[in-house]
């Protein structure tokens, strides 16, 4: 895999390790990618959600 790099405190990679062995990934890089892919889900999910909450409020008046 080619792009960018970040640098990770060697601490929390052995952490990272761990789990991902745990967890049956076959690499920290694997592990990594599927940990921050499902976060990006919830925070865009929780994005959406506070958009339709927006609507609403406007919807009824209570903001504008």
């Amino acid at each position: 895999m080619f792009g960018p790099k970040i640098k990770i405190d060697r601490e929390l990679y052995e952490q990272l390790r761990k789990c991902a062995q745990t967890a049956g990934y076959s690499s920290v890089d694997e592990f990594v990618l599927h940990v921050l892919e499902k976060e990006i889900d919830r925070i865009s999910k929780g994005d959406a959600d506070m958009d339709e909450t927006k609507k609403r409020l406007e919807g009824l008046g209570y903001i504008s």
